[in-house]
């Protein structure tokens, strides 16, 4: 039974008994599709039904935000931790790559991912990625036809959200792979275009401080984050906690 937040189910796992189930994902055969839900995505699925179904509907449904973690807490329905999508992706890849696994990697600005798939390479030896596509593109039938073509396993798809849940929904089963996971930004990372904060502030839950100071512009994405802990605050009040 997933754990409600804030209308959100999410799967109650560490980081990794979530990539043991995300590579059982991979073993199972058919579509399945992963999201990594922060804050964001829970006030944004409160007004975007569609968006809030694609959530519903994952077959791994992840806390990556530290905010989220907060708010269970608050909830009275703690989660056993944070699971970060990067490095959900980090654990998954390290298996892949001992498994002879076939990656994809769609998204971001062109170039990025080709970077990206070259770092990877390296810091996986066996690791096998077999295409690359950037986020810029205006009809899906050219990269589902890519993926396709592939063969691949597992595909990163990081377009941000929505579009990023909302495409692997439309798209997964016809694509051919067995893994979506949507993973935002994560490949300006692997691409070394954008530095993750320090391991400390990542281990406190800060990265979000590290970003803001890195880009001060997101200041109003961050000014809206407390809505989700006071939120949690509201439902536990009124009783929200039945609905775990």
């Amino acid at each position: 039974m997933r754990t409600d937040i804030l209308g959100v189910g999410f799967d109650d796992l560490t980081l990794d008994e979530a990539a043991e189930a995300g590579a059982a994902l991979v073993e199972d055969g058919g579509f399945h599709y992963a999201v990594t839900p922060n804050p964001e995505f829970l006030l944004a699925a409160q007004h975007d039904e569609p968006f809030r179904q694609a959530l519903l509907g994952a077959d791994l449904v992840l806390a990556d935000g530290v905010g989220v973690t907060y708010a269970a807490k608050i909830l009275g329905r703690p989660l056993k931790g944070r699971v970060p999508g990067i490095e959900f992706a980090q654990r998954l890849l390290a298996w892949m790559a001992a498994h002879g696994k076939r990656l994809f990697l769609l998204g971001a600005k062109p170039g990025v991912a080709e970077l990206a798939a070259a770092n990877l390479k390296a810091a996986y030896p066996g690791l096998i990625v077999c295409g690359t596509h950037d986020g810029y593109f205006q009809e899906d039938g050219p990269v589902v036809k890519a993926i396709q073509e592939s063969a691949a396993d597992v595909v990163f798809v990081c377009l941000g959200a929505p579009k990023q849940e909302l495409w692997m929904v439309r798209n997964g089963p016809a694509a051919g792979a067995r893994l979506m996971v949507g993973l935002g930004g994560s490949l300006d990372v692997f691409a070394g275009v954008v530095e993750r904060a320090p391991e400390g502030l990542q281990k406190l839950g800060l990265e979000w401080l590290y970003r803001l100071m890195k880009e001060p512009r997101r200041i109003g994405r961050m000014a809206r984050l407390p809505l989700v802990l006071f939120q949690a605050a509201g439902a536990r009040l009124t009783g929200g906690r039945a609905r775990a």
